[in-house]
């Protein structure tokens, strides 16, 4: 790729990054990359499933259509990476790449504008919300599909750890289904040397994390992919004081819907059974959570012969991750595949340390180009 070609990319990622904004609330973002397509003579569509935004490039007589997608949202995390051009938004970070992925997006688009070889169309699906907002679900309910009907779709995740610029791509499963959930636990307050004359919702909560602790290890088939992991718990202000609710939260996962199911009435039987034990009132809510993200296997297969057409490393032969990616909604729809594009020896993704790692930005421009131009040969 010429170097003019990467330091543009490099410049796009870099104001992307300086300017995180979080899930629903990217509207200067959207801006920014309206702006860009407009630059480039991309005609486009925003105001889609919130802040989404869709680019349109048709050329020649062929009315097949694909898409290409990237995300734009970032994360509620305070940055400490000491770079330049690090987050000027406080309490907020691109802690998972997705300005590189819009900076690569847009970048495909400038090589496509500039690539007379190809005939169809290409929509640029600039998705809003992506961690754990339902962003994918919201452009599908505006309509993305007859707005802009597109045969299948594409696009990748950076992947720390992965050797930079190598592709993996997976057949069927890469990525986990992932809901949310959130415990009440509602008991009587009462002095904390007197437990005898109140109902202890934090003992509640503590019984309740040990016992959604032991169904994954007890009641899931070992074969069988599933986490649950409580992340929050919040009780009480006072040390003398025992407090009138205390509340737990965290996120639970699987590769397979049926396992989804499985745990989450596994999850309302033990909180009834600490409720019916301990006197306590428990209250569940679960979000509607995200599928799994699958890849077609033609897709996947023609992803990787790109990719080993313009010369890289491809992988087919790692383990999926527990790691959820609302991507998985769009091929619920329609066939695609989800490529990981390694980041190299870089911090993990939603570590306050992480960076997108600019010497990909060409190579992922490259493929998303490529692999919209083969899928529409």
């Amino acid at each position: 790729m010429p170097l003019d070609f990467a330091e543009t990319l490099r410049g796009w990622r870099h104001h992307l990054h300086a300017n995180p904004e979080l899930s629903l609330r990217e509207s200067e973002t959207a801006a920014f990359v309206c702006g860009e397509l407009t630059k480039l003579g991309v005609t486009f569509a925003s105001g889609i499933g919130g802040h989404g935004v869709v680019g349109t490039i048709s050329r020649g007589a062929s009315n097949r259509a694909v898409g290409l997608r990237a995300d734009m949202d970032a994360l509620p995390i305070m940055e400490s990476t000491g770079a330049e051009y690090a987050s000027r938004n406080a309490g907020v970070m691109h802690a998972c790449g997705h300005d590189g992925h819009t900076a690569s997006l847009l970048g495909a688009a400038k090589l496509l504008m500039e690539d007379e070889s190809w005939s169809g169309v290409v929509h640029l699906v600039f998705q809003p919300a992506e961690e754990g907002f339902g962003g994918a679900a919201a452009m599908l309910r505006d309509g993305l599909l007859q707005r802009f009907p597109m045969e299948r779709i594409f696009g990748y995740h950076n992947w720390p750890g992965l050797a930079a610029g190598t592709v993996m791509l997976h057949d069927g499963p890469l990525m986990a289904a992932a809901g949310n959930f959130e415990f009440l636990v509602r008991g009587q307050a009462c002095h904390a040397a007197m437990p005898h004359l109140g109902r202890d919702p934090v003992h509640g909560a503590a019984q309740l994390i040990l016992a959604l602790n032991g169904i994954v290890a007890r009641q899931v088939d070992p074969l069988d992919t599933a986490v649950i992991s409580v992340t929050k718990m919040r009780g009480g202000e006072a040390n003398n004081q025992i407090p009138e609710v205390a509340s737990i939260g965290g996120t639970f996962r699987a590769h397979d819907e049926g396992t989804m199911g499985f745990l989450e009435a596994r999850m309302r039987a033990a909180a009834d059974g600490v409720a019916a034990m301990s006197g306590l009132e428990v209250e569940v809510k679960f979000s509607q959570y995200l599928p799994p993200t699958r890849n077609h296997r033609a897709e996947a297969e023609l992803g990787a012969q790109v990719a080993k057409g313009l010369g890289l490393t491809v992988r087919r032969d790692m383990k999926p991750t527990m790691g959820a990616e609302d991507f998985g909604r769009f091929l619920l729809e329609i066939p695609g595949s989800y490529a990981w594009i390694g980041n190299g020896d870089s911090a993990g993704l939603h570590n306050e340390k992480y960076d997108y790692n600019d010497a990909i930005l060409p190579v992922a421009a490259g493929y998303l180009a490529a692999v919209a131009k083969a899928a529409l040969g």
